[in-house]
């Protein structure tokens, strides 16, 4: 597949780091799928079975409560996780000694979908918001396409430097992110959407 880039580098080439589970993909700037356009991926699994992540920078007109009827009040937006799985909800949360069957993504963040002992920890007043992130969906690879993918300069691999669920609702993540991984990766930030306005 072939990218307009108007630099004398391509992404793979600057690509340093190899997928793995915590770290971020990043969308190459004129990817043109609407799932993951301008997209930054959490990966919270990758092995030779495959690769799982959560879109971090898609939110949705939805709430919690607006989802789960039944649950008790949440003030919490729920993001497009990824076009797998589009009718299933998750959650990456940072209480992990407390939510069992937690996998644990890095940096104090895990993922579940254990609803039911989230839905006490509510009530019981011993989670909050701000240390939850709720999805719809997921985004998933096999091994080998995730690899073709990076291959073909789709996707930039960065180190999550996330310490708090509250850093991955910044809305300008994507552009954010970049610029903090040097000179290159900043000119990549400020590219237009539509390549054709460059």
């Amino acid at each position: 597949m072939n990218k307009i880039n108007p630099l004398n580098y391509t992404i793979s080439k600057l690509n340093k780091l190899e997928p793995k589970t915590g770290r971020l993909l990043i969308a190459e700037p004129f990817m043109d799928d609407p799932h993951f356009k301008r997209a930054v991926v959490l990966l919270s699994e990758h092995n030779k079975n495959g690769t799982i992540g959560f879109i971090l920078n898609k939110p949705l007109e939805i709430g919690l409560n607006d989802t789960l009827a039944d649950f008790p009040i949440f003030d919490a937006t729920i993001y497009m996780g990824g076009p797998a799985e589009p009718d299933s909800l998750y959650f990456i949360h940072t209480q992990g000694n407390f939510i069992e069957d937690s996998v644990f993504i890095g940096n104090n963040l895990y993922w579940s979908d254990n609803f039911t002992q989230l839905k006490q920890l509510i009530i019981d007043q011993q989670i909050f918001p701000h240390e939850v992130k709720f999805f719809i969906g997921y985004a998933g690879w096999g091994y080998q396409q995730l690899i073709n993918e990076i291959a073909s300069n789709s996707w930039i691999i960065a180190n999550a430097e996330f310490t708090d669920i509250q850093q991955l609702n910044d809305v300008n993540l994507w552009k954010n992110t970049l610029q903090k991984m040097g000179a290159k990766f900043s000119l990549l930030s400020n590219f237009p959407e539509n390549p054709s306005l460059n």
